[in-house]
């Protein structure tokens, strides 16, 4: 009787020729983020098999293997399940040592769920469901068949070999990372931009991440906490990296020279533009913001045409449709919300109008932008770019 993972897809049951492609992708990833552990792999249609390695030689496994599936895109959940021979005595084994658990964690209130993939074994799905039934009440007398309202559900797969398992642990679902793309998130220290990043990373998108810094108008504080959201990003989005943009030049020509009420714009205009250069220089195909319409005077339809045009690259905004409350509540569930609250503020803050221009005449911010003679100290922020570790 083995001990493994069974590992449940979602969307990528619906792909067609490409559909091992894909899976090979979830493998890869997951393998990616648990690289020090001697685990391995099987695949059946449908399904994907993780072989842990012995306790002994892995002490906490367990935990690691079950919070890295449960941060993997391209799978909806995950179960500890016993695998035995198409043997009814051993069926019956994995089934009381399953039970023997769950009835102490769960309750007394069971049901029996079965399914026969393969045909060739004797026993039907109901036949399954009553061998087992009567042999865990025969075992543990205090057990309950409760079809409606059960403690618990062991479920009984019959495949090449018997699978049985209890409850899934819940998984991301979406697409296997990369299978998208690759792309450039620019991220704040707000709450919005890691949220837009892991809903990119969950569509597939493999992804890294830009921060403009202007110091000693923003502290390392705000640099740090950059850092950790980015870790967090990189619990989901495996391998991200993170680029740091001096940006204090640049934030403070705009601020003397420009309109006041127009800053806000003409610095999310740079940033744009410095974003494209760096996404033709690593190749990344999109860039990803955490904008959402008519949140802040920044982002009206008017305000967003305006931003927008500088850039050539697809330039995904997958808030533009949520409201604030929705993207806190997402922010929670990813684990970012705690830290994107940190009171470290980044430059578009600091650095913001009373009274901004919600509605701009984008042929007269063009001008104005053009205006400020930013394309030497642009080149050169772009060439200062430097890269910054991230702890997943």
């Amino acid at each position: 009787m083995d001990r493994l993972y069974l590992i449940k897809y979602g969307e990528l049951s619906l792909k067609g020729k490409n559909r091992k492609d894909f899976e090979n992708r979830v493998r890869d990833d997951i393998r990616m983020k648990l690289s020090d552990l001697p685990i391995k792999f099987r695949r059946d249609w449908g399904r994907l098999y993780l072989y842990p390695p012995p306790s002994d030689q892995a002490p906490d496994a367990s935990c690691r293997i079950e919070s890295t599936l449960a941060h993997t895109f391209g799978i909806v959940g995950f179960s500890k399940s016993y695998a035995v021979a198409k043997n009814i005595e051993e069926i019956q084994g994995a089934a009381c040592a399953l039970a023997e658990g769950l009835m102490r964690s769960r309750g007394k209130r069971f049901k029996i769920e079965a399914r026969r993939s393969d045909k060739s074994f004797p026993h039907s799905s109901y036949d399954i469901c009553c061998i087992l039934g009567d042999r865990l009440r025969s075992r543990f007398p205090e057990l309950k068949v409760d079809l409606n309202r059960p403690d618990w559900i062991m479920q009984v797969e019959v495949r090449k070999r018997v699978y049985v398992y209890g409850s899934s642990a819940k998984a991301p679902g979406g697409l296997p990372l990369g299978a998208s793309g690759r792309g450039l998130l620019l991220l704040s220290g707000g709450i919005d931009s890691p949220v837009a990043g892991y809903l990119m990373a969950k569509r597939g998108l493999a992804m890294d991440a830009v921060y403009f810094h202007t110091p000693p108008y923003t502290s390392e504080q705000a640099r740090e906490k950059v850092q950790l959201l980015a870790g967090i990003l990189s619990s989901y989005a495996t391998g991200l990296r993170l680029w740091i943009v001096p940006f204090t030049e640049i934030q403070l020509r705009i601020n003397k020279a420009a309109h006041k009420e127009a800053t806000t714009l003409l610095v999310r205009a740079a940033m744009l533009t410095i974003a494209d250069r760096l996404a033709h220089l690593h190749e990344y195909d999109c860039l990803v913001t955490g904008e959402s319409l008519g949140q802040v005077a920044s982002q009206t339809v008017q305000s967003l045409h305006f931003t927008g045009s500088y850039t050539g690259v697809p330039l995904f905004r997958p808030l533009i449709g949520m409201d604030k409350a929705e993207i806190i509540q997402l922010a929670h569930d990813i684990g970012t919300f705690e830290t994107s609250i940190l009171p470290y503020e980044d430059c578009c803050t600091l650095f913001a109008p009373d009274h901004p221009v919600v509605r701009p005449e984008i042929n007269r911010m063009v001008s104005s932008f053009r205006s400020l003679g930013l394309e030497g100290s642009i080149a050169q922020a772009v060439a200062q770019t430097t890269e910054e570790s991230v702890a997943g």
